[in-house]
């Protein structure tokens, strides 16, 4: 018998999205999001990639398009989202930085447990205020509480941003693993090699629009795909 096709858990069709009066940063974007895979939204500074984010989580209102949720059409706000199964890790890590490690987690509805099985550092450090870790531990943080919530997909924005190679390794992996549990996720992330050692498919962006897609495999083998991507047409 031939393999059943995924369900996507999250998708766009024709997404428009954008700030103010202006244009839109993302344009007739069409995405689907399956149990079990990571999709790498990779492209330059301004591409639209932050943007394809926060309209698919609720915290910016598309302009044009239709975004659906368990195969049903959602224009819910992002804490409705949040509740249906939908975990948001913006790239400023979202931290309350007054309140313990402890107390970050209680206030994600996190299963604190959970949240110390996937990353075992943070447990000597659940009394503390997230404003004295590290930048790393804050990220692991907000990972966590994340993850811990059992969330039918995550989108991630710059995991990685600002911190050392191997607490980046580590973050992805954590990501990684949570997707061969089968946890949807949207990973956008700046380091093309550290995003494509995790990725199953990968979107490039270009000004708002798909310059690329493909199996990471692809583009793994052949990074000349991607540097045509990122490169503006002559």
């Amino acid at each position: 018998m031939p393999a059943s096709v995924p369900v996507p858990v999250l998708t766009a069709r024709g997404l428009s999205a954008g700030y103010g009066e202006g244009g839109p940063a993302v344009r007739d974007l069409d995405l689907d999001l399956c149990p079990g895979e990571i999709v790498t939204l990779l492209g330059p500074n301004g591409a639209g990639k932050t943007t394809t984010l926060l309209a698919l989580s609720g915290a910016l209102r598309p302009r044009t398009g239709v975004v659906r949720w368990a195969g049903r059409v959602t224009t819910a706000p992002l804490h409705q989202r949040a509740r249906a199964g939908l975990a948001l890790v913006p790239e400023d890590r979202s931290v309350i930085m007054e309140l313990t490690v402890r107390e970050n987690l209680r206030l994600g509805a996190a299963d604190t447990d959970l949240a110390l099985e996937t990353f075992p550092e943070l447990a000597g450090h659940l009394d503390r205020r997230a404003g004295l870790l590290s930048g790393g531990q804050q990220q692991m943080v907000a990972l966590a509480r994340a993850l811990a919530r059992r969330p039918a997909a995550l989108l991630a924005d710059e995991l990685s941003l600002g911190l050392a190679p191997r607490i980046a390794e580590r973050l992805l992996g954590v990501v990684r693993a949570a997707a061969d549990g089968g946890l949807a996720v949207l990973l956008v992330e700046q380091h093309v090699r550290s995003a494509l050692a995790v990725a199953d498919r990968v979107i490039v962006l270009r000004h708002g629009q798909v310059a690329w897609s493909g199996p990471a495999e692809q583009a793994r083998a052949d990074p000349d795909v991607l540097v045509g991507a990122y490169l503006p047409l002559a």
